[in-house]
């Protein structure tokens, strides 16, 4: 069984959020009132943006410590990734996005997300040093298509 490709996910992607983030911010504004959500939208994307700053400075200090330190910066990469993601996230307008983008970034959930990255790059690192191949579960094997990098 072959993965739909990448630009399939983004096209849903592209779509999907803004129709959700839509949704929500509705639902929020006949809870709440209106200025009430506008002002929660704004407040939110101001303490995200302090987070971010104050969170993206640590990771640049740790990786370029590291780096210094003459040693393979992977953890580091990944919580930089994390925390530049999550920053956009936060800078767009809409609650759903904000959900992910401080999961990204605040210190005491972005390990979470550290190791969901961390899985998928071993696993995917597994499949293209077996030549295609992954261990499955129950011992079988499955063939991934090697066209799409991104699969």
């Amino acid at each position: 069984m072959s993965r739909p490709p990448v630009a399939f996910w983004l096209v849903g992607l592209f779509i999907v959020v803004p129709i959700v983030e839509i949704y929500v911010i509705i639902q929020v504004g006949q809870a709440i009132g209106a200025v009430p959500t506008v002002l929660l939208l704004v407040v939110e994307s101001l303490i995200g943006a302090w987070i971010v700053r104050h969170e993206g400075r640590r990771a640049w200090e740790t990786l370029r410590d590291t780096v210094r330190a003459g040693t393979v910066p992977g953890r580091e990469l990944i919580d930089a990734a994390l925390v530049l993601v999550g920053g956009t996230l936060l800078l767009t307008p809409g609650f759903v996005t904000d959900v992910f983008g401080f999961f990204f970034v605040l210190p005491f959930t972005r390990p979470l997300a550290r190791r969901v990255v961390q899985l998928e790059i071993d696993r995917r690192m597994l499949r293209r040093a077996s030549g295609g191949y992954a261990p499955h579960e129950g011992g079988a094997h499955q063939i991934y298509r090697d066209d799409d990098p991104f699969a």
